[in-house]
């Protein structure tokens, strides 16, 4: 759980030593609105990949694979914006299995973002794509 944080904290631990030393909060509020777009709250809430395997087997949705931290993922998530919701959010450092099937597409690899779209896996997919696809469907 303490690494999904990690950035957060660490963007947020230099925002308050850049306001303590120089006196700024602009400093403070870059470093904390930082820190909260690679913090994992801004990801629709993930779900096992099993889960999201027989939810998208049903309705044709796609999964997205992630990992907090990522900036790649971070990336995709912020160009999909509302659009995120029309897919499934497997976060792969919490689900083994997740982990499981992103290595299975990739080499070996947890590269991340791997989409899974009409059974067809996409590592690190252009956002933009995505996007267009995810509204289409």
């Amino acid at each position: 759980m303490l690494r999904r944080w990690g950035s957060a904290g660490l963007f947020l631990v230099l925002g308050v030593l850049l306001w303590i030393i120089g006196e700024s909060v602009f400093f403070f509020l870059a470093f904390a609105l930082l820190a909260a777009f690679v913090s994992p709250l801004i990801f629709p809430r993930s779900m096992p990949a099993a889960e999201a395997q027989r939810r998208s087997a049903a309705d044709g949705r796609a999964i997205v694979y992630w990992r907090p931290g990522c900036p790649f993922c971070m990336r995709l998530r912020a160009t999909l914006g509302v659009t995120s919701r029309r897919a499934y959010w497997v976060d792969i450092w919490k689900d083994p299995e997740g982990a499981a099937a992103v290595r299975a597409v990739a080499d070996g690899n947890e590269t991340v973002p791997t989409v899974i779209l009409a059974g067809s896996p996409h590592v690190n997919p252009d956002p933009r794509w995505l996007r267009s696809q995810l509204r289409a469907g």
